[in-house]
C-alpha cells in the first residue's frame, strides 16, 4: 500500500494510515471491486469490495434486528455515544482530512473545514436527542387526555453525494441515531472512505451492531431500490441531483416510504447598487469557490447592478488572480481538482458556449497542473440570461455575471430558473436586502455574508431544490413520526 505524504493541519499523514480509519464492521467482499481515485493525480488510492443488491438486503435486515433495541434505548445513552463520537472525530481530525482531501480533491483547508463541519452535526444532535417533543394535555370535551409523543421512523436508507464526504454522511447519521432510528448508509462510490471511516468511529462510540450499516457500491439504482422495496425501511434522505430525486420519489411511493430530499441548485448572488463591493467580493469568494464550486449552495450566477458591474468584477478578478491551484497535498493550494475529468468538459463546454455567443472571459485563467482533472477559476461577463451556465447548475469554478438595473429585473432574474436551494443579497440597506430575500424562492438567503450553512440552522429548499429540511431541530423532526394517544379517565 502506498505511503504517499499528505499534510493535513499540522501533521504529515501517510496514506496506508488515513486508510486505517476506514476499517468496517462486518463488510461483505463479494461483488466486484471499487477502485477510490485521486482526482489529482487519477491514481487508485485503494479498491474496496463491491456490495450488490443482496447486500443492500442483508444490510437493511441487519439495521431492522436492530431497531427495537436501539428505539428503546434511553434518550440519554443515545447522546453520550453522538458526544463521544464527537470529539473522536476531532481527535482524528488530521487523518479524517486526508482522507477527505485524497478522495474528493479537496484542498487541504477546504477538507479540515468540512471534518469541523461534520463533527458538529454529531454535537447537535446529541444535543437534540435529549430535548423530547411532545403535548399532554385535557381534550376539548373533557372526556379524555391527549397525549402526543415522538416515535422514529424507522429504519432509514441514507444516500449521500461525493462533494462533502464527511458533512452529509454525519448530517444523516447523526439524528436518524439521535432520533432511535437505524440506517443504511450508502456513500457516494467516488468518495466511500470517509464514510466508512466515520462508521468505524461510530462504533467505537458505542453504536450497537446492526444500529448503522454502511454500503459501499458502484450498482447505485439496484442497491438503493431494494432499499426502497425492503419492508422495513420506512425512510429515504437523499442528496443529490433533482432528476435522481425525481427518480426515487416515483420508486418511494409505491410502499408511500417517508422522503427528505435535498436535490440542485442554482443559487442567485445578487449585488445591489449600494452594496459593500469589498464585502461583496468577500461573500464571493466564500459562496463560489468553497470546494471549488462543487457545493450545491455554491453562487451560480452572480446577479451585479450595472452601476457597479465595472467595481465588482473588477475586484473579483484580483481575487481569483491571486488563486493557487492545485494538488491538495500543497498546503498553499486555495483549489484542487474538481472530481473527475468529465466534469471539467461538461463545464468547458458551457464556458465555450457563452464565449461564442458574446460573453467576455474578465480574468486570465491562473495555471492548472496537466494531470489530473483541474480547471482555473473562470469570470464571465455579458453571458446571455438563457445560457447552459446560467440556467443550469454549473457545479465548478466558473463566475457568470449578469448586470441589471431594476428591482423588478432582479426578482424576476433571481426566481427564474426551477430551483430554489440558496441566494445571497449584498446591500448596504438592510431592510432592501431582506426585502429582496423574502421575494426570493429559496430555502436559504445568506444576507451580506456568503455563508448559509450552519447545523443550528434548517438546511433544504424549495421548488424542485428539495422536500424538507436537515439539520436544527427539523432535523430530528424528519427522522420521528407524531403519535397521538387518547386516555379516558385521566
Amino acid at each position: 500500500m502506498s505511503t504517499i505524504p499528505l499534510a493535513a493541519a499540522d501533521t504529515l499523514v501517510r496514506l496506508d494510515d488515513a486508510l486505517a480509519l476506514t476499517g468496517a464492521r462486518g463488510r461483505s467482499v463479494a461483488g466486484r471491486g471499487i477502485d477510490v481515485v485521486d482526482p489529482a493525480t487519477g491514481a487508485v488510492l485503494t479498491t474496496l469490495p463491491g456490495d450488490d443488491a443482496d447486500d443492500a438486503r442483508r444490510a437493511a435486515d441487519a439495521a431492522a434486528a436492530a431497531l427495537p433495541g436501539w428505539a428503546a434505548t434511553p434518550p440519554r445513552t443515545r447522546s453520550e455515544i453522538l458526544a463521544t463520537a464527537h470529539r473522536l472525530m476531532l481527535d482524528r481530525a488530521d487523518g479524517l482530512t486526508a482522507l477527505v482531501s485524497w478522495e474528493s480533491g479537496k484542498s487541504r483547508a477546504d477538507a479540515r473545514a468540512e471534518i469541523t463541519y461534520a463533527a458538529e452535526f454529531l454535537r447537535w444532535f446529541a444535543e437534540e436527542a435529549v430535548r423530547p417533543e411532545g403535548h399532554f394535555g385535557t381534550a376539548p370535551d373533557g372526556l379524555s387526555t391527549t397525549v402526543v409523543t415522538a416515535q422514529p421512523v424507522g429504519v432509514a436508507a441514507l444516500v449521500t453525494p461525493w462533494n462533502f464526504p464527511a458533512a452529509m454522511v454525519t448530517r444523516k447519521i447523526a439524528p436518524a441515531l439521535a432520533a432511535g432510528c437505524t440506517a443504511v448508509l450508502k456513500p457516494a462510490a467516488e468518495t466511500p472512505l470517509t464514510a466508512l471511516a466515520i462508521e468505524g468511529l461510530l462504533g467505537e462510540a458505542g453504536v450497537p451492531d446492526g444500529v448503522l450499516q454502511v454500503v459501499v457500491t458502484s450498482a447505485a439504482g439496484p442497491v438503493v431500490a431494494t432499499l426502497l422495496d425492503h419492508p422495513a425501511v420506512r425512510k429515504l434522505s437523499f442528496t443529490g441531483s433533482t432528476g435522481v430525486g425525481r427518480l426515487l420519489l416515483r420508486h418511494a411511493a409505491d410502499r408511500v416510504v417517508n422522503c427528505s430530499m435535498e436535490l440542485g441548485g442554482n443559487a442567485p448572488f445578487v449585488v445591489c447598487a449600494d452594496a459593500d463591493i469589498e464585502s461583496a467580493v468577500v461573500g464571493a469568494v466564500a459562496a463560489k469557490l468553497r470546494n471549488a464550486g462543487q457545493a450545491c449552495t455554491a453562487a451560480n450566477r452572480f446577479l451585479v447592478h450595472a452601476d457597479v458591474a465595472d467595481e465588482f468584477t473588477d475586484a473579483l478578478v484580483r481575487e481569483f488572480d491571486a488563486l493557487s491551484v492545485g494538488p491538495p497535498s500543497d498546503p498553499a493550494t486555495d483549489l484542487g481538482p474538481l472530481i473527475d475529468r468529465r466534469a471539467v468538459e461538461r463545464i468547458q463546454e458551457r464556458v465555450d458556449d457563452v464565449l461564442e455567443r458574446g460573453a467576455v472571459l474578465a480574468n486570465r485563467p491562473v495555471p492548472v497542473p496537466q494531470a489530473g482533472s483541474y480547471l482555473a477559476p473562470m469570470i464571465l461577463r455579458d453571458v446571455p440570461e438563457d445560457s447552459a451556465l446560467v440556467v443550469k447548475e454549473t457545479f465548478g469554478p466558473v463566475a457568470p455575471i449578469v448586470t441589471w438595473r431594476e428591482p423588478d429585473d432582479i426578482v424576476r432574474l433571481a426566481n427564474s430558473t426551477e430551483y430554489g436551494l440558496a441566494g445571497y443579497v449584498f446591500s448596504g440597506d438592510t431592510a432592501q436586502a431582506l426585502r429582496l430575500g423574502r421575494a426570493m424562492r429559496c430555502g436559504m438567503v445568506g444576507i451580506n455574508r456568503g455563508v448559509v450553512s450552519d447545523p443550528a440552522a434548517p438546511f433544504g429548499g424549495m421548488r424542485q431544490s428539495g422536500l424538507g429540511r436537515e439539520g436544527a431541530r427539523d432535523g430530528i423532526r424528519a427522522f420521528q413520526e407524531s403519535q397521538f394517544l387518547s386516555v379516558a379517565g385521566l
